[in-house]
């Protein structure tokens, strides 16, 4: 009995501590080490559907800056496997409209235990996993969810949506639009809701795969949901990103520092932070 009892006893503390370690959240990075870079404005162009106008004119005013870059980074909490939620800090580095590189530590008790890298570079995806999540994967729906990713992520330097030619907006109603973004020869749609009191954007949605051998697309949601100024720029600071089917968040990430057309022509196509 006594040696079951220092069993259940170690135990418990095995499960504590496990817990504790993941509620330690880590430091941040260290700041990115390049400048930030001089920014044009130019006008809002004329015809945006009404709640696209209201949300560029609460952020941006009449002049929209032209954004070439961002290196945002921050810290989240992710379930990449499980119920379990893993303290994680980041580093989203994008050529706008282009490429990306998102760069991930999970950590327990603050320390690094597990690095991915994950590259959106000339319109292909690749993630780079630990082997025993799988290693390097790639292939068209890494793609096609990549390229997704690749416009989702503007809504932090949302700027992108109206200087991008590719890019436009069709209206739906009074506080709904839809955005529509390049992916190779054909485009992908955004169905992007807007708040009347605030004009603040509240979601974004589309259709995704979520696995490199699925046939069927998940409807996959990204949702800002709180707000505050980054860098004097109001920004969505914490934003939940959902597998519909899912619930629930599979991740909550939050920005702390966003630079804004810094050279990252090299950098982009690195590992690391």
């Amino acid at each position: 009995m006594k040696s079951v009892l220092v069993a259940l006893a170690a135990l418990v503390a095995v499960v504590f501590l496990g817990w504790l370690g993941l509620k330690i959240k880590p430091a941040p990075f260290a700041p990115y080490a390049q400048p930030a870079g001089p920014i044009t404005r130019v006008p809002l162009p004329p015809g945006l559907p009404a709640p696209v106008e209201r949300y560029y004119r609460r952020l941006y005013g009449d002049q929209v800056p032209l954004i070439t870059s961002a290196v945002i980074s921050g810290r989240a909490a992710m379930r990449p496997a499980g119920p379990v939620d893993l303290p994680i800090r980041f580093r989203f580095t994008h050529q706008a409209g282009q490429n990306y590189r998102h760069y991930f530590e999970a950590t327990f008790f603050g320390l690094p235990f597990l690095r991915v890298n994950e590259h959106f570079l000339d319109g292909h995806g690749r993630l780079e996993f630990p082997a025993f999540m799988g290693g390097i994967t790639e292939g068209p729906n890494v793609d096609q969810g990549a390229n997704l990713a690749l416009w989702a992520e503007a809504t932090w330097f949302p700027a992108l949506w109206v200087t991008d030619e590719r890019v436009r907006w069709e209206p739906l109603d009074d506080q709904t639009a839809l955005l529509v973004a390049p992916f190779h020869d054909q485009p992908e749609h955004f169905v992007v809701r807007f708040d009347l009191d605030t004009s603040l954007m509240t979601l974004m949605e589309s259709m995704r795969f979520r696995g490199p051998t699925d046939t069927k697309k998940i409807l996959w949601l990204n949702e800002p949901v709180a707000w505050d100024e980054v860098e004097g720029q109001l920004t969505g600071v914490t934003s939940a990103i959902t597998w519909h089917d899912q619930h629930q968040p599979w991740a909550t990430l939050t920005v702390e520092n966003v630079v804004l057309n810094s050279d990252v022509t090299q950098f982009v196509r690195q590992s690391g932070p």
